[in-house]
């Protein structure tokens, strides 16, 4: 790449650059002398030139009411290259001030029959807070490793809570050791539950249908109804 090349990789036009290499080699020369010996129209000189002087590329003084152009010091070629890294230096510093917006993603599956309960619950012994609201207790009868279940997230650790309606208080599956249950006076047929990231909507009758929805906001926002509800209940920790 010659130095031609070299100073259209730089910023300047085809033009500009001949006459930048023109005057630098001759030192001074008006606009005529430049179009002569270029062989520019003189018209078209004089707009290179102006370009030239916008660009701190070219200067010139007055001989004899006369202009007389010169090259300008050649480091000005850097000019251009030092603004535009203040600019993008800024640049960079307001881009990281942008917060981008959190991608929520959401994912939806539905299980049915009792392979839906083993599926549920391998899911939810995976995290150390289970709460469920408008529990039937149903889930109990549903599966003979309920028990079992039950030892096994108290084991973990698990903290279990359940808001049921107050008339099952009697029976044995709002009765699980570890288990905290609040109840209400709400009749319910479907269930909801939270761990983690997930909210479970299920049924158990006529046949067990689990909604399983992942979302972060979602169950946050389910949490906070719980928690709401979770308040006036009757407590029973057993």
């Amino acid at each position: 790449m010659d130095v031609y090349e070299k100073l259209q990789e730089a910023g300047l036009t085809g033009n500009e650059s001949k006459v930048y290499l023109h005057l630098l080699k001759k030192g001074e020369s008006t606009a005529n002398e430049i179009a002569h010996e270029l062989g520019i129209d003189r018209t078209l000189t004089y707009t290179i030139l102006n370009h030239l002087i916008e660009k701190s590329q070219v200067s010139y003084i007055i001989k004899k009411n006369k202009k007389i152009f010169s090259c300008s010091n050649p480091d000005n070629l850097l000019n251009p290259i030092k603004a535009k890294q203040v600019l993008i230096t800024d640049l960079i510093k307001e881009l990281k001030k942008v917060k981008h917006e959190e991608k929520q993603e959401i994912d939806i599956r539905i299980y049915e029959g009792k392979e839906g309960i083993k599926t549920f619950y391998n899911l939810a012994l995976k995290y150390k807070e289970f709460c469920a609201f408008g529990s039937t207790g149903l889930m109990f009868f549903s599966t003979y490793e309920m028990p079992a279940l039950a030892k096994k997230a108290k084991k973990l650790g698990i903290k279990i809570r359940i808001i049921g309606n107050k008339n099952l208080k009697s029976q044995k599956s709002f009765r699980l050791k570890g288990f905290q249950y609040g109840f209400l006076n709400i009749k319910s047929e479907a269930t909801t539950s939270i761990f983690g990231d997930y909210v479970s909507i299920h049924m158990i009758k006529p046949k067990p249908i689990f909604i399983l929805i992942k979302n972060k906001k979602i169950a946050e926002s389910y949490q906070n109804h719980f928690e709401v509800l979770w308040k006036k209940t009757n407590k029973l920790k057993v």
